[in-house]
């Protein structure tokens, strides 16, 4: 059973950093794109920054090179470097892969920019 379980999310004030994490398991996730999605309240959930298995990225518009997605494909692990955060970065954070056709998403971990 494929698992994502998402870290590093918290409080942190603007202009801040964060580091998210993202581990796998219940699959070898090597040649799978994965991705970094957030949503807002009353906002619908929008494409933060994705990474194919080779290590291609693509990132939202509003990155505007402030975000770095990276994976270890020996740790199962996603990564999301955020930095020069603003408090319209306040969103709850999921992880997302794709497996045949599929996407498994994980519970989510809360980011809140705020002074």
């Amino acid at each position: 059973q494929v698992q994502l379980v998402e870290s590093g999310g918290g409080l942190v004030q603007p202009g801040g950093s964060l580091r998210l994490s993202c581990v796998a398991s219940g699959y070898r996730f090597r040649f799978n794109p994965m991705g970094w999605y957030r949503q807002a309240p009353g906002k619908e959930r929008e494409v933060v920054a994705t990474i194919t298995s080779s290590g291609s990225t693509n990132y939202g518009d509003f990155v505007k090179g402030r975000f770095t997605i990276s994976r270890d494909n020996g740790k199962n692990t996603v990564y999301l470097q955020m930095n020069s955060l603003k408090p319209e970065d306040t969103a709850v954070y999921y992880c997302n892969i794709l497996i045949n056709f599929a996407n498994y998403w994980g519970k989510g971990t809360l980011v809140t920019v705020s002074s």
